[in-house]
């Protein structure tokens, strides 16, 4: 049995299907009356979890196929809320291990965990949303498990929320003859995730959360959600603050490249029309549409998303809203690792031909001298490249905007290394650090420093509980201070997460950017 068949195995052996409790034989000290029912919990140890709990009032199956989020209905049943609903429909060849969990396109659930005995006061609530290029993840992902994170902070209320993915999630429908009658398709992702939000202001507080407090956190895809939320229409009513994680509005695509997705799915399955669609079955949907690989992101179809969601910033969309965040030093080592160096440089090739054809003259010069003065492993030019493109660059243009708008950001850089081959300080080597899964090891072939992953966690939930993630010597794991500047647009400083030396630092110092060379290169989007 190979490692994917055994990760299989374990997750499937979790599974278990929330019933309706009929007979009155619950805790009631486990139980939570919400609008759409009430909801029976399970305790391990001191934390109390939620799992699978519906946040709309009809799934996306069927006639709801590519159809905006229903909302929850009012319902006065009893529930088990004992188990992970399915992962959103998507294609098990990626390594992320919901995609080795049950999945539907039933998938609209989210979980709570909460410690356990009643608080002073309400707690701040911190959502999860999960990454994987908007295309595979799920809240069933062992890795995003946040009991052991609750245990250690029981002064916060965690949410992870689930979302339709891949062509379930963000797929253009307008354009077809019959497609007036999906105007939102190429954006429920983004839709589902709204939905869950004021599913959870309107509910949380039964579970100990302050709704008015509510910290949505997120890597790679989550986090671009988590930076796009806050440009959607009434969303500043469900979100207080921000943690972006090595993601940002970069992970977006225009109308037209939506719209060249669509097409060339259409002509695969010989369709015209939505109807014609609607009568491709759920498995073939998965398989053919592997090969949009990397090109189903949100869209900016200046509508429900601006077309310009930086300058959106800049000029102040999202002010009031508070932001930590942040990218890792090796972003790209992420695809050297899992598709080794052979395959990574004719990938890393390919990308960055299609990135040059999109620049000017000037653009591709200074794009070809940054890759020149790259030393090392053959695959080091490209990853760094895109280490600026994708993960680095949209940072700081992000708080260059948002401080520029009059708003707080927070930036960070993390540098600890995997001790896997090639991986180095890859995209989600933090993930198990910020939600403490030390366990989880797919990333990082290690546990890091226990006084260091502790001090970042207790910065993360200070932020989401006063909009400051500095703490003091009191509140500190290892006793000392650690006071996070703001960033500004005249010293530009960061918060530096090396392993045994977090510190604040001048972007100067490390040079993390080149901005002579690649931070006009945002404009290009990542497809």
């Amino acid at each position: 049995m190979n490692e994917m068949d055994e990760a299989r195995k374990q997750l499937r052996a979790l599974y278990g299907e929330n019933r309706r409790i009929t007979d009155g034989h619950y805790d009631p000290a486990l139980a939570v009356k919400c609008i759409n029912g009430i909801f029976v919990g399970r305790r391990k140890e001191n934390v109390i979890s939620y799992k699978g709990i519906p946040f709309v009032g009809e799934q996306p199956v069927g006639k709801y196929r590519w159809k905006a989020p229903v909302y929850c209905r009012p319902d006065d049943g009893v529930y088990e809320a004992y188990y992970n609903a399915k992962s959103s429909c998507q294609n098990e060849a990626y390594r992320q291990k919901a995609s080795l969990y049950f999945q539907g396109e039933d998938c609209l659930y989210l979980n709570i965990w909460k410690a356990e005995g009643k608080a002073a006061g309400k707690k701040p609530v911190m959502v999860w949303i999960h990454g994987g290029a908007f295309e595979n993840g799920g809240t069933a992902d062992p890795l995003y498990e946040c009991g052991s994170f609750v245990r250690e902070n029981p002064d916060v209320v965690a949410v992870s929320i689930a979302y339709r993915i891949s062509v379930f999630g963000f797929f253009h429908l307008s354009h077809l003859p019959d497609g007036k009658e999906y105007p939102d398709a190429q954006n429920l992702g983004l839709m589902d995730q709204m939905m869950a939000l004021r599913w959870i202001h309107e509910n949380i507080a039964g579970f100990g959360g302050d709704p008015e407090n509510v910290t949505v956190f997120g890597q790679s895809a989550g986090a671009a959600s988590a930076l796009l939320l806050p440009l959607i229409k009434g969303s500043h009513k469900y979100i207080r603050r921000v943690i972006a994680e090595s993601g940002s509005p970069v992970f977006t695509r225009s109308v037209e490249q939506s719209i060249q997705c669509t097409n060339e799915m259409m002509d695969e399955f010989g369709c015209k029309t939505v109807a014609d669609l609607q009568k491709v079955d759920t498995a073939r949907l998965v398989a053919e549409s592997a090969s949009l690989g990397f090109r189903i992101w949100a869209e900016r179809d200046g509508n429900y998303l601006p077309e310009n969601p930086y300058q959106a910033y800049a000029d102040g969309a999202a002010k009031e809203i508070d932001i930590l965040q942040g990218c890792n030093k090796d972003e790209v080592n992420y695809f050297v690792f899992f598709k080794g160096v052979e395959s990574y440089n004719a990938w890393g090739a390919a990308q960055k031909a299609k990135k040059l054809a999109q620049m000017t003259a000037e653009e591709r010069t200074r794009a070809e001298s940054f890759c020149a003065d790259i030393r090392g492993e053959s695959y080091e030019s490209t990853s760094r490249l895109f280490d600026q493109i994708w993960f680095i660059a949209p940072l700081f243009r992000m708080s260059e905007n948002q401080t520029r708008a009059g708003g707080k950001s927070f930036t960070y850089f993390f540098t600890p290394e995997s001790s896997l081959p090639l991986m180095k300080c890859a995209h989600s080597t933090e993930i198990a650090v910020v939600l403490n899964r030390p366990e989880e090891t797919i990333y990082t072939g290690r546990a890091y420093d226990e006084t260091f992953a502790k001090t970042m966690r207790k910065m993360w939930v200070r932020f989401a509980k006063t909009g400051n993630p500095s703490l003091s010597a009191e509140n500190s794991p290892d006793g000392r201070a650690k006071e996070w500047p703001l960033y500004d647009l005249k010293n530009r400083q960061i918060m530096v997460f090396d392993e045994f030396n977090i510190h604040p630092e001048k972007e100067s110092e490390r040079k993390i950017i080149d901005w002579d060379r690649t931070y006009s290169l945002t404009r290009y989007y990542c497809v």
